[in-house]
């Protein structure tokens, strides 16, 4: 990510719904998490400023941001959180020394995605998890997904053939922001850019209340904006 872009992140990401519907997702798979044994030591690859490693921190574990670039690294460090910079394919840590590693909208960064999912399978300890999230669907490719960066956006069957290819044991994968997909798409078509920006307070509330009806709808396995995956480092 370009530091333009990890400066508009960090401005927004507390208050976009964007980001903190994602956030609640982060929470209830670490809650679901939590259920399986005490917080140990996470990983989050490609953290920006730090909002997702800050839910971490919050839910007890011994979070460790890491990005490229080095204003998201400053940015982390400045919420007081611990952050390295580090190239997502070769990260700067020993094998097993993880026992959960995040990487979201981090893959479809990377031309060596595979490189990637094969470090996060290294540096996790057998029995370790690695949330994923990823953009969905290369029929909503637009000027959004160029300025950003992004080399591919995902399908189910394409992400988990990368991830399995680690070694990671994917236990599931599902649809986010599906309810949303038609409004996104017809956005997409007529952006020039970049769409992360602030959004006037009523906007961004009812785009909020949307996504989070998700929680309660059958629609997962729906196309939707994004994929999550939940995948396990088998012992």
């Amino acid at each position: 990510m370009e530091s333009d872009e990890v400066r508009r992140l960090v401005a927004v990401e507390d208050t976009h719904w964007w980001y903190r519907e994602r956030r609640a997702i982060l929470r209830a798979q670490l809650r679901r998490l939590a259920r399986l044994g005490r917080p140990g030591r996470a990983l989050d690859v490609g953290a920006a400023g730090g909002g997702n490693t800050r839910v971490l921190a919050d839910a007890g574990w011994a979070a460790t941001a890491t990005d490229m670039c080095p204003e998201a690294v400053e940015s982390a460090r400045e919420r007081g959180l611990d952050a390295v910079r580090a190239d997502a394919r070769a990260l700067p840590f020993l094998p097993g020394s993880m026992d959960l590693v995040t990487a979201f909208d981090v893959l479809e960064h990377v031309r060596e995605d595979d490189l990637v999912a094969a470090e996060i399978a290294r540096v996790l300890a057998p029995g370790g998890h690695a949330l994923i999230a990823v953009p969905c669907d290369m029929a909503l490719w637009s000027a959004h997904d160029e300025a950003v960066g992004h080399v591919r956006r995902y399908d189910r069957d394409t992400l988990t053939v990368v991830v399995e290819k680690a070694g990671l044991t994917v236990e599931r994968v599902w649809s986010w922001n599906v309810l949303l997909r038609p409004l996104v798409a017809l956005h997409r078509r007529r952006s020039a850019g970049s769409d992360l920006r602030r959004m006037p307070v009523l906007v961004n509330a009812g785009l909020s209340a949307v996504v989070r009806a998700e929680r309660w709808l059958p629609v997962t396995s729906l196309r939707g904006v994004t994929l999550f995956l939940r995948a396990r480092l088998r012992r």
